[in-house]
């Protein structure tokens, strides 16, 4: 099984473009992880055509409001329909359980003891500011918070937040994860 944890940046901000839409959004760069190479790459729009062969060989698509935000924007540039692969949004999986959404920030610090670097508003000013680099290790490090909650999430069946002053489990029911593959009987880049 192909498993591929990712997180996307933007270009532009929800104010700026009018919409609460993800897909109204550009996308300034994204990182994946791939636990069939255990290596992170990161694509932009002049090496996305790159991703898409990646993803139609991909059974399972892990992120952090991924369902939301992720799929529907990288849907816009991807030539098919990402619907059709497997997806694990593990901010909807941590809802399912607690009846509310919790900030990945405050899910990796309570869960692993790290913050994130950074935030999504801070990438757009890279953006802007031309720091390419700068939206690029923050958006790996967002992949390898996300990697590392899933990892623990599956083996302890559970995941921590903080609130006030309290540190909750949050119990998860994680035995059909890994089986949430759709059948990808067509793909849109690879040759026939």
């Amino acid at each position: 099984m192909r498993k591929i944890v990712f997180d996307i940046e933007t270009k532009n901000t929800f104010q700026e473009v009018g919409s609460n839409r993800s897909e109204d959004l550009d996308i300034s760069l994204l990182v994946i992880y791939d636990y069939l190479d255990n290596e992170y790459k990161t694509f932009t729009e002049e090496n996305m055509a790159d991703l898409w062969p990646v993803l139609e060989q991909t059974d399972l698509l892990i992120g952090y409001n991924s369902d939301h935000f992720d799929i529907p924007l990288l849907n816009k540039y991807y030539p098919g329909d990402l619907l059709s692969v497997g997806s694990l949004d593990l901010l909807k999986e941590i809802k399912k359980s607690l009846g509310k959404s919790i900030r990945l920030d405050n899910i990796a610090e309570a869960t692993l003891g790290i913050g994130k670097s950074g935030h999504g508003l801070q990438a757009v000013d890279w953006w802007k500011a031309g720091e390419i680099e700068k939206i690029e290790k923050y958006c790996r490090d967002d992949v390898k918070v996300t990697k590392d909650v899933y990892e623990y999430a599956l083996k302890n069946k559970y995941l921590k937040y903080k609130d006030l002053l309290d540190v909750v489990e949050i119990p998860l029911d994680v035995a059909d994860w890994d089986d949430r593959i759709k059948d990808q009987s067509i793909n849109y880049t690879l040759p026939f």
